[in-house]
């Protein structure tokens, strides 16, 4: 039985959606495919914000997660080591915890040097970290759900431009706006006082959320018509 616990790591996590969803991912879906749920699922957390709904927006950030984990296993990603490398608990611009972007009005982005000592290692402590670089109280759960849209595009076109050539370049691309959405993820959550691992650990006890088999048994039409 795949599971999850409050304490899973992020590379925990992806070891589980592969097990879980992995098979039927790959006999299923296109990279497009993958993109394609991210974004809706992305945009009915952002509906969730619109209409104050607190449970919609914890349920959809909580499958956009799932649907962007497969994505960053198809593509043999690691979410942990290129969010690291992008925000190592400092912001990845002004390069300050919290975040001093705007009263110093930053305008090139600053060389960071990470202390490999202060990775976190649970998906809680990353969370936790995200939480002091752009603390919630700075900004309400709105910009924060425009800042995950804009993200969300700006993955998509990184991921095409790739799969366009494949070339390490545009991988590299995929990988700094892969971090950026996850850190906008984290943003939502934390502007909401959503708890990513405690969910995860309440709606994946056993395998798969819906059928709870692993792997998934969801077959392709209840998949495309899910509503949450």
């Amino acid at each position: 039985m795949a599971s999850l616990n409050p304490a899973s790591t992020i590379a925990e996590y992806s070891s589980f959606v592969d097990a879980v969803y992995g098979i039927p991912n790959d006999r299923a879906y296109t990279h497009w495919d993958l993109l394609t749920q991210i974004q809706r699922f992305t945009m009915r957390a952002i509906k969730g914000i619109r209409k104050g709904d607190r449970k919609k927006v914890e349920i959809n950030i909580m499958i956009t997660f799932s649907w962007f984990t497969s994505l960053m296993n198809r593509l043999h990603i690691s979410i942990s080591d290129i969010v690291w490398e992008r925000f190592p608990y400092l912001c990845s611009y002004c390069g300050e915890a919290p975040c001093n972007c705007r009263a110093e009005k930053v305008e090139v982005r600053r060389k960071i040097v990470p202390d490999g000592s202060r990775k976190p290692q649970t998906i809680a402590e990353f969370q936790l970290m995200f939480n002091k670089v752009y603390p919630a109280d700075r900004r309400d759960v709105k910009d924060a759900g425009i800042h995950l849209a804009e993200e969300s595009g700006e993955l998509s076109e990184a991921v095409q431009y790739y799969m366009g050539d494949r070339s390490e370049a545009h991988l590299d691309e995929v990988k700094l706006e892969a971090a950026d959405f996850f850190s906008c993820l984290m943003g939502v959550l934390n502007s909401e006082g959503i708890d990513l691992a405690a969910i995860l650990a309440k709606e994946f006890p056993n395998n798969c959320h819906v059928c709870h088999n692993a792997p998934c048994t969801c077959t392709y039409g209840s998949v495309s018509k899910y509503k949450s």
